[in-house]
């Protein structure tokens, strides 16, 4: 399976998130409206917004799978990474503002009403749904190697505890335990800015040219092992949408002839695909000298 059917595999788990967040916010507002529960109101309002964040995450990946042009010779993997980065600033907004709503409230001293036990049994019901939307996008998301897909994934995660933060609130208030609304609301803002700042990390390492030197180190130590390798000289990488590029310069016996040495670089090509799935490396031959 090539990566651009990879790329239309990641769509599905895109519109699960999108028809889950929808139907569920609806009927979150609806709930919450009638059952006088301001955390479900604001899980609801959460969802909406984590519409846009699919859509883009839906939109990057269509765009992905256009083929090279005279502009991208490389294609056009890289939006990929841009819609991670997109989700990354929604849910880092998200947790921001329930950090500071819970805040307002608490400086407000704020009290109301316990709200309806539906509104409860609603935001359990919704973590438990989005819960296992998380588990298939996050398994999705490893089979084809789609980082946006992860990162929509992480957000499902996000969303699951968002709502189990509402739960958490709404029975203590049916105790007269105002304190846990607010207390787990900040709790889950922390949660989603940690999730996003880690999302938005990976995709700026990716767009900035960035390859974990670790692997790279790993990856080195792994072409000095192929036969007829002397030493190897250099090996830098960059990411392209989820493809790894890489740049290898080694060293051979400088008595071979040109069909020797392309048959070692085929050899490093295949054992580099083999061991690491990496089909794009650039690999300079130069003389070992003793």
């Amino acid at each position: 399976m090539d990566y651009s059917d990879n790329l239309k595999q990641g769509e599905k788990g895109a519109w699960i998130s999108i028809v889950s967040y929808i139907s569920l916010s609806i009927i979150k507002l609806f709930i919450a409206h009638y059952g006088n529960s301001d955390a479900l109101h604001a899980d609801g309002l959460n969802n909406v917004t984590d519409v846009i964040a699919s859509v883009a995450v839906l939109v990057g990946l269509k765009l992905s799978r256009k083929p090279p042009d005279k502009d991208h010779p490389y294609g056009h993997y890289r939006v990929e990474t841009i819609a991670s980065l997109f989700a990354a600033f929604v849910m880092m907004y998200i947790g921001i503002q329930v950090i500071l709503d819970t805040l307002q409230k608490i400086m407000n001293a704020e009290a109301s009403e316990p709200p309806e036990l539906l509104t409860a049994w609603t935001a359990l019901g919704a973590a438990i749904i989005m819960f296992f939307v998380y588990r298939y996008n996050v398994k999705l998301a490893r089979k084809i190697e789609s980082s946006s897909l992860n990162a929509a994934a992480q957000d499902n995660k996000s969303d699951a505890l968002v709502s189990i933060g509402a739960f958490v609130g709404i029975i203590g208030a049916q105790f007269g335990l105002f304190w846990l609304d607010p207390l787990a609301a900040f709790i889950v803002g922390i949660i989603i800015c940690k999730t996003a700042w880690d999302i938005f990390r990976d995709a700026t390492l990716t767009l900035t040219d960035g390859f974990e030197e670790s692997k790279l180190l790993e990856i080195k130590s792994s072409i000095g092992k192929v036969d007829e390798v002397k030493k190897v000289v250099d090996v830098k990488g960059r990411v392209h949408g989820n493809q790894a590029l890489l740049e290898v310069t080694i060293l051979v016996d400088p008595h071979l002839n040109v069909e020797q040495s392309h048959r070692i670089t085929e050899n490093i090509e295949k054992y580099l695909y083999n061991k690491y799935r990496i089909n794009h490396a650039h690999i300079h031959i130069e003389p070992f000298k003793d």
